[in-house]
């Protein structure tokens, strides 16, 4: 039996970063607000004493729970989809806060370039500098148009940082100041100033310094613990909807936050959705929460495969190239990165941040001319202090067995003493990279999971190549006595962790025959719909997602003020 309850203006599914702007911006204005969230509820003191690599890094306590749902993988059309039964190349969070929660604080602002990368890369390139099956497409959105919404994350989140030399224009500086420079971050300064290259302080989340938002709340300042990525935070210091954006919804008396609440399916008649159907995972009682308007705020597959599940936007189909709903699924090129081991220096490398670390974008976006490269865009390239784990963390010199007397001796020697040069690559939409619903595997409540079709090509090697040529010149202007540079990128793998920056599937763009979205995140064939977050990148950039995320968040949260207020199509 099926309960139906009381209707509300709009229920959020997900409550994360995207549900939770979306939930305080709305009931600050007066509107009623429903967060339905599969897993359990958070607050900084479920975050006591969490510093435990074994629970949290190893086996993901923080993390979507792969026996209930998961997704299945290939390379392409021809292998045959399995489905992902540990954690490996991605991990997905789950409960309030969701990836927001265990995120490492590294937030970015995507360049203007990307905004716009089909119209300024065919004006500088012409429009045959890429294979045909690469889909390139403008956001429906300039950088100039959504620089305010990246101002009002930032001081809501209290982002610590200065400013990028080689980054869009800013109305205003960060709310706090950069991070602490330490000894290892300053050796790199120097190395890449010498190179001819523009460092500036990576964008933290992880606060500067104590800081109270224009909802009024109050934060504690980082302690520099190490203990960021994969972990909740128990000062606070790490900007999470958890602590920012959920309580300050709650404070209106309109949000109502309803845990372990899986939503099965998006209901609609015509062009409008009439509210949602979700299951009470720890009852498995059914029901129905009707609204004025869904916004669906989950992470990435998940927005995906609850428009796919719920028959709503036309499934993408490779084949023809038609259709919306699962296209340009898109990941991080992780390339090119060379490690440094030194025999005569040592640093602190047990403490740290998140997102404490210095970076430089020369050759990120159209930073850089790609006339006679055969590649376009490229990545930041950084070098991160973020507190290294004893168990996880065991460099030794290349060719080294992982057991034994030599591997246990280089690991003290080189604990303190190794570095790595690392870039995020940008990865493009591709004709052949795209999600659907598996027809073999289903979930524990009977439901197709997601199927990613994904993999590495020509593109992310030759960016892979060139970007490994800049680390390993940075990492010996370091002065490192041995370095090994990975310039090989083979095809994608999904066991080893890499990177969950997650991108595409119901995407964004000017025109409903190749994007899912407007640029209010608004669906075109559901107009009281909107799914913010970054399932509606049209690519993904050379950086951590969460600062795009975050602005067009309030953007949708504007548009469905909008939308309240008038109806129809936002564009």
């Amino acid at each position: 039996m099926v309960t139906t309850l009381p209707k509300t203006d709009v229920v959020v599914v997900g409550v994360g970063w995207t549900g939770g702007i979306v939930a305080a911006e709305l009931t600050k204005k007066g509107y009623k607000v429903v967060g339905l969230e599969r897993g359990k509820g958070r607050t900084t003191s479920d975050y006591l004493m969490v510093h435990d690599e074994l629970r949290y890094t190893k086996r993901h306590e923080m993390m979507q729970d792969l026996s209930k749902e998961t997704i299945t993988f290939r390379n392409h059309e021809k292998m045959r989809a399995l489905p992902m039964r540990q954690h490996g190349a991605f991990v997905v969070g789950t409960g309030v806060g969701g990836s927001g929660a265990h995120w490492s604080g590294q937030n970015y602002r995507f360049l203007p370039y990307d905004f716009q990368i089909k119209t300024l890369t065919e004006e500088r390139y012409g429009k045959n500098k890429l294979d045909s099956n690469y889909i390139l497409q403008d956001w429906g959105i300039t950088y100039d148009e959504l620089e305010p919404y990246f101002d009002t994350f930032e001081k809501m989140a209290g982002i610590s940082g200065e400013e990028n030399p080689l980054g869009g224009f800013r109305s205003n500086p960060y709310p706090t100041g950069p991070m602490k420079m330490t000894p290892l971050l300053n050796t790199f300064k120097e190395a890449v100033t010498n190179l001819g290259c523009h460092p500036y302080m990576v964008p933290s989340a992880n606060l500067s310094e104590d800081y109270t938002n224009p909802d009024g709340i109050s934060r504690a300042a980082c302690q520099y613990c190490g203990f960021c990525s994969r972990y909740g935070c128990e000062y606070g210091a790490k900007a999470d909807p958890a602590v920012t954006v959920v309580p300050t919804a709650q404070s209106t008396g309109n949000f109502e936050l309803r845990t372990h609440s899986q939503v099965v399916e998006i209901l609609h008649t015509g062009n409008k959705a009439t509210g949602v159907r979700y299951v009470d995972v720890q009852s498995g009682e059914e029901f129905i929460q009707p609204a004025d308007v869904v916004a669906v705020t989950s992470f990435t597959l998940n927005n995906t495969r609850l428009l796919l599940l719920s028959n709503m936007g036309t499934p993408y189909d490779p084949k023809t190239g038609k259709g919306v709903i699962g296209k340009n699924y898109a990941y991080q090129n992780n390339c090119g990165e060379t490690v440094g081991l030194f025999d005569d220096k040592q640093f602190n490398l047990y403490m740290g941040a998140g997102s404490l670390g210095v970076a430089i974008d020369d050759y990120n976006g159209d930073n850089f001319d790609h006339t006679d490269l055969n590649f376009i865009h490229g990545g930041s390239i950084f070098l991160l202090q973020t507190g290294k784990g004893p168990i996880g963390f065991n460099p030794t010199k290349d060719g080294t067995k992982n057991w034994g007397k030599q591997f246990k001796e280089e690991s003290i020697k080189y604990y303190s003493s190794q570095v790595a040069i690392d870039a995020q690559g940008a990865n493009l939409g591709h004709r052949y990279h795209y999600l659907d619903l598996d027809p073999t595997y289903k979930d524990a409540w009977g439901m197709p999971l997601l199927r990613m079709t994904y993999d590495y090509e020509d593109q992310d090697r030759e960016m892979a190549k060139f970007i490994g040529d800049q680390t390993e010149k940075i990492v010996k202007e370091m002065g490192a006595t041995h370095t090994y540079t990975n310039r090989e990128q083979g095809p994608f793998d999904i066991v080893p962790y890499q990177s969950t920056h997650n991108t595409g599937g119901v995407i964004m763009g000017s025109d409903p025959e190749t994007s899912a979205l407007n640029s209010y995140l608004q669906m075109w064939d559901f107009e009281n719909v909107f799914v913010p977050g970054a399932s509606a990148f049209p690519h993904n950039s050379g950086y951590n997602p969460t600062g795009t995320i975050g602005a067009l968040s309030y953007r949708a949260a504007e548009g469905i003020d909008k939308y309240m207020k008038n109806g129809g199509s936002l564009v």
